[in-house]
């Protein structure tokens, strides 16, 4: 009855969810009500699939409006009907064009245009689909209007926003968030009316006991709606079917490609590759997946036609066919991969293929698919109002000082210490935390349909281009939707600009081909970088938590890389199995504790469970259920969706065989808890080692080329670390680091032998339109001579020239650059450029007598932090006070036990949860010689000592190691004075 419902998709104006809205039409005794959000379509699938279970007919459709003001709203006659409205929806989102005031044509969709609009445009004509919404409100109106005598084309149109005063005052906070205004200065037609609620059926046939026909005509438009979708089991496959021309033309061509393929990858082909092919292809012909397989190796086909690095990675790496036709790179033969983890009979969603390009590819590639496929688009997802988040909005909206909302936004206060303003705004906060705050892309996903994506949702135009669902992924997969995954990292591009630098920088050195994985992963100095975690650059495996891993396993292969890879996951960490993993790894002896049938199950990882695989073999070796059903337990546990009550089928029949097998009750709870707690959080073992070969191939650039690699490592953004940190790094490795240079420098670091140069792109504040113009005028007429020749060739302002000149960048002159900077300021006028016109003939500039100037390179360290957000110089050179004696990183391992002293700049600290929700701390740091160490600091001490902000720290704890992991247990911990800015010291002196 009611047609016109606003959940929370109504962004930044609706207040509840759909299971709320459905809740609320039960209560107010209704059988059939329209969710119709602003300009939106999020919630109408979600809103058909829920209402069922409420007794409720779904109707659907769309509240059109420019602003808040309300146009018109259209319901879905049918899903012919939902797809012309998401049509005319999204035309206008992706034109960001006004509603008109009369809506198309729209055949199968109920339009109904609201009767204080209608008043106001004199609307006299009406298609025979085209009706007037009276509210109880406007009903007062109506008695008194011409428009009484339109008695066929009158309806109800009651909104429906809020529940109470409660979802009105959240409303009112959300307008205020939209509008970027002071709650107190929200104007008053920016909010709905507080009388845009739900009332009970019998209240509506009260106040329309003297207009019946309303009520008839409402109920005649209610009947003549029917929407349905599949969800759940009742679904069926939506995404493109035939690749090709028909079906079997697929099958041929996959068939096809295997055969071709097939000596490429197995020179020499065992009966178990081609029995696996066999099975695998009749499997995925079987289910009806050849498409997805197809499509995926034509994204792959055109990528190696660009040139493009890609990895294939997820469970698709464990199919044989996607390593044939070069899909991944991850031999599941070699790895003892399961198909039934990728694909099986008991799973109708499409497999799952993971494919990362480099972050400099994926637009092309997205364009790519975007034109090669009719029906695509980027899937959806939505960005809610987080806690902290929420806190700033409204700490605006009440109109707080920065300082108090920072401080409410860290949550470092007592609630009974706020004052009033700032507790309302920690109450109201309660209202929206949650709510969908706005529509954005889902990181990888991309739509390729086998009908028009309009059946299911309306798009919206993000900055990049390309048409986005107004749809998450959860509600599509439910409908039968499910994604492709094109992906983007700087791991790769790192690789292949990392190669293209050697070229320039050693064009006589030999790179070896960066595929031959092989080589790689049997070279014994790449490996020694894994067993040392000497791994800064290296894409996935950088951070301190693998660095101390690696030592701790002593790590030095292929095979066990992949394993550290997954044992760092939570799902092994937290149960306990990583410390069980190590000790086992390092002590053959311990290998024995493991129960006998795991350890024959689990050899190559002592027993233990390390990899998603290893529940399939643990659920079908030790309890004897098949891959299907293994596979079934690995997604429900892995909160992935599986048909109600399957899982605890599967439990009593695990439970079942076990007790046939004759196991004592005790092993099988604690394998079933091992599996309950490990398999929502472990990695795919193809997932692991797809990620695996890619670090090799980093391993192997940083190992034989670091300068070449770390500066690539630099120009994409580096990684984990910050900038300086990877400077300190270069460092470390021979190369010398200089500030941007006029000369020598380009946008992106260059390296000259061991010479680098940062970028200008580093200097802040300083407009790529000057760096084109200076890169552009420098290739064109050669290098700058000196700043008068600076000057002539190049448009610039004195505010640009300034931060050229306090970095230093025109050094080559010879000159002090306090000198340079008072000639600047005498040849070019404040805030004015010179002319852009060439010069025919050139004005000999004038020089002047300047002061001797003094250099302190404490202030050519403070411009490089101003400027560049670091010093090039040690931080511990600007330390105020000596260094006292303190050991060295190097030398921790001769003080095992021993309480130490030791200085060190904190790289990266990370605050870490124990079980008593208390906080612990480890920290990585870099003593005076560029070497690294780590620390600990347990609750009490991290509490005294929190790390919270980098700089120099003088470090006292016990020297604690852990098979060969050694790091620091901090008993107490200083910060060391850092020597002022010199200018600043001599302004106070003067004032003075």
């Amino acid at each position: 009855m009611f047609l016109n419902c606003h959940t929370w998709f109504s962004l930044r104006y609706g207040t509840f969810s759909v299971e709320d809205l459905c809740v609320l039409a039960k209560k107010n005794g209704m059988e059939a009500i329209a969710v119709t959000d602003i300009n939106n379509t999020s919630a109408c699938m979600n809103f058909v699939k829920e209402a069922s279970a409420f007794g409720l007919k779904p109707l659907i459709g769309i509240d059109f409006r420019d602003g808040v003001s309300q146009q018109y709203v259209g319901i879905a006659r049918n899903n012919i009907g939902f797809r012309q409205l998401n049509e005319h929806l999204s035309t206008h989102l992706h034109q960001h064009r006004v509603f008109e005031d009369n809506a198309p044509e729209l055949s199968d969709c109920f339009i109904i245009y609201p009767f204080d609009k209608v008043v106001k445009t004199n609307k006299k004509d009406f298609r025979e689909n085209e009706f007037i919404g009276v509210s109880v409100e406007t009903l007062r109106q109506l008695k008194f209007s011409t428009y009484l005598r339109f008695t066929h084309k009158l309806i109800l149109l009651q909104t429906v926003s809020f529940r109470n005063k409660r979802d009105f005052n959240a409303h009112r906070l959300l307008r205020a968030i939209d509008n970027n205004t002071l709650l107190s200065k929200l104007p008053r037609e920016e909010e709905g009316s507080i009388n845009q609620q739900m009332i009970s059926l019998e209240e509506i046939q009260r106040e329309f006991e003297d207009y019946p026909f309303i009520l008839k005509n409402t109920r005649n438009l209610v009947e003549s709606c029917d929407i349905k979708f599949g969800f759940g089991k009742d679904r069926i496959n939506r995404n493109l079917k035939v690749y090709g021309r028909s079906k079997e033309e697929d099958e041929n061509l996959l068939k096809k490609l295997c055969k071709e393929n097939l000596s490429k990858r197995y020179p020499e082909t065992s009966q178990i590759v081609c029995e696996r092919v066999e099975k695998e292809l009749t499997a995925i012909i079987k289910l009806g997946f050849v498409s997805y397989f197809l499509i995926n190796y034509d994204i792959i086909q055109y990528a190696r036609s660009k040139n493009y690095p890609y990895i294939g990675r997820g469970s698709g790496a464990n199919s044989i066919v996607a390593y044939i036709i070069g899909i991944t790179n991850v031999d599941p033969i070699e790895l003892d991969l399961y198909f039934e983890r990728f694909l099986n009979e008991s799973r109708k969603s499409p497999p799952d293929f993971d494919i990362d390009f480099s972050w400099k590819d994926r637009q092309d590639v997205t364009d790519y698919i975007f034109r090669r496929h009719k029906n695509t688009a980027l899937m959806g997802t939505y960005v809610t109002f987080k806690r902290r988040a929420v806190v700033r909005e409204i700490g605006k909206v009440f109109g707080l000082p920065k300082e108090n909302i920072d401080k409410l936004s860290a949550g470092f206060f007592d609630f009974d210490q706020l004052d009033q303003l700032e507790k309302l705004v920690i109450r109201y906060s309660g209202l929206i935390a949650g709510f969908p705050n706005y529509l954005s892309v889902h990181s990888g996903g991309i739509l390729i349909l086998n009908d028009s994506v309009y059946n299911y949702s309306g798009t919206f135009m993000p900055p990049k281009g390309f048409a986005t669902v107004q749809i998450d992924m959860n509600i599509s997969e439910e409908v039968g939707i499910h994604k492709f995954d094109i992906l983007a990292q700087r791991g790769l591009s790192k690789i292949t600009d990392a190669i293209e630098i050697i070229k320039q920088n050693q064009p006589e050195a030999h790179i070896e081909d960066i595929d031959n994985i092989a080589v790689f992963k049997n070279d014994p100095e790449i490996n020694n970088l894994l067993r040392t975690g000497d791994c800064m650059g290296v894409f996935y495996i950088e951070s301190p938590a693998m660095r101390g891993l690696f030592q701790k396993l002593q790590t030095q292969s292929y095979l066990e890389l992949v394993a550290a890879s997954s044992i760092i996951r939570p799902g092994v960490s937290n149960g306990g199995m990583k410390e069980e993993y190590i000790q086992r790894h390092r002590n053959p002896q311990r290998r024995q504790q493991a129960h006998p049938v795991l350890y024959e199950i689990l050899a190559e990882t002592y027993g233990v469970m390390v990899y998603q695989e290893d529940v399939l073999k643990v659920a079908h070796y030790f309890a004897g259920l098949s891959f299907e059903e293994a596979d079934v337990l690995r997604r429900g546990m892995s909160g992935k969706k599986t048909s109600k009550g399957q899982i605890d089928k599967i439990e009593q029949k695990f439970r079942d065989n076990c007790r046939t097998r004759g196991y004592d009750l005790t092993l099988v709870n604690e394998v079933w808890d091992q599996i309950a707690s490990f398999a929502g959080y472990a990695f795919p073992k193809g997932h692991s080692a797809s990620y695996a070969v890619e670090s090799y191939q980093s391993l192997y650039l940083k190992r034989y080329f670091p300068l070449e690699f770390m500066v690539a490592a630099l120009n994409n953004g580096g990684g984990f670390y910050d900038v300086e940190t990877y400077i300190q790094e270069i460092r470390k490795c021979g190369g010398i680091v200089h500030a941007p240079c006029i000369n020598n420098s380009d946008h992106p670091n260059v390296i000259r032998g061991c010479d680098i140069f940062l970028g200008f792109a580093y200097i802040k504040e300083l407009e790529l339109k000057v760096i084109q113009r200076i890169l552009e005028n420098r290739q064109f007429f050669g290098s700058f001579r000196s700043l008068d020749d600076f000057i002539d060739r190049v448009e610039i302002s004195i505010d640009q020239l300034s931060l050229l000149l306090k970095i230093n960048a025109f050094r080559f002159t010879g000159l002090d650059k306090h000198h340079l900077l008072w000639k600047a300021h005498f040849k070019l006028n404040h805030n004015k450029t010179n002319s852009i016109q060439p010069l025919l003939f050139r004005t000999p500039h004038k020089d002047f007598d300047l002061p001797e100037f003094s250099f302190d390179f404490l202030v050519e360290a403070y411009d490089q932090m101003e400027l560049l957000g670091f010093p090039l110089c040690s931080h511990f050179d600007l330390l105020k006070n000596n260094l006292k004696s303190a050991v060295k990183a190097k030398d921790l391992k001769n003080y095992i036990g021993k309480e130490i002293s030791i200085y060190g700049n904190l790289i990266t600290a990370k605050r870490t949860p124990t079980v008593n929700n208390k906080y612990m701390y480890f920290g990585t740091f870099f003593d005076q010689h560029n070497d690294i160490f780590d620390t600990v600091s347990f609750p009490g001490v991290a509490e005294k000592f929190p790390l919270r902000s980098k700089g120099i720290f003088l470090c006292y704890g016990k020297v604690v190691e852990e098979f060969g992991y050694i790091a620091v247990s901090i008993q107490w911990i200083t910060r060391q004075e850092t020597a002022g800015d010199p200018r600043r010291t001599e302004r106070s002196r003067v004032l003075k």
